[in-house]
């Protein structure tokens, strides 16, 4: 068995955090660019509060 320490990082791209390697991820790590759905679903909210100026 692996420790958590030797298994690969990423940094998440919405709030910064690194977040590391997980089994369901194994087949799409390449993929992967958020630690959680809270960062996925928060990245489309601040996408569109950029692109209406103004509101």
């Amino acid at each position: 068995m692996r420790k958590k320490s030797d298994l690969p990082q990423k940094t998440c791209v919405t709030c910064g955090r690194p977040f590391t390697w997980r089994k369901k991820w194994e087949k799409v790590w390449d993929e992967v660019r958020y630690c959680s759905d809270r960062c996925r679903n928060e990245r489309g909210s601040k996408e569109r509060k950029q692109a209406t100026p103004g509101a």
